[in-house]
């Protein structure tokens, strides 16, 4: 048995999938990054008018993606400490891992999730941070 799970208090998907789908005890969040849910804004960024970054704050980010995948578990009907496995994709790993580790660590020191964190080279958005993350429910 499995059921769909979308929520408005996350960023929305950017395609034609869902935030999370439950599969028997086990709750599947699709890539999630740190867009604002009312106004799809990235926290910390700062681009030119034609598009390019100028500037991002991963501390900024990274809160706003535990914020929005905390919003997911819980309209789930899970909890941030139920998760099991988290995959991180940065894209800019030798400057932001340090910062983005420190927080992690913040949020995630008596979850004990496994965890695997790669770079890579962009996003669909100009994000700096997705989190796809396994939770029991």
């Amino acid at each position: 048995m499995s059921s769909i799970i979308n929520t408005t208090n996350a960023s929305s998907p950017l395609g034609a999938y869902p935030h999370a789908r439950k599969v028997g005890n086990l709750l599947f969040l699709s890539g999630i990054g740190p867009r604002n849910p009312v106004d799809n804004s990235i926290p910390g960024l700062k681009q030119d008018a034609e598009g390019n970054i100028l500037e991002h704050d991963i501390a900024a980010e990274c809160h706003a993606v535990f914020a929005n995948v905390k919003a997911v578990l819980e309209s789930s009907g899970s909890r941030w400490d139920k998760i099991v496995d988290v995959t991180v994709f940065l894209t800019h790993m030798k400057t932001d891992f340090p910062i983005y580790n420190k927080i992690y660590g913040e949020y995630f020191s008596e979850v004990q999730a496994c965890r695997t964190t790669v770079e890579v080279k962009s996003m669909p958005t100009p994000i700096s941070i997705e989190l796809k993350v396994i939770a029991t429910l």
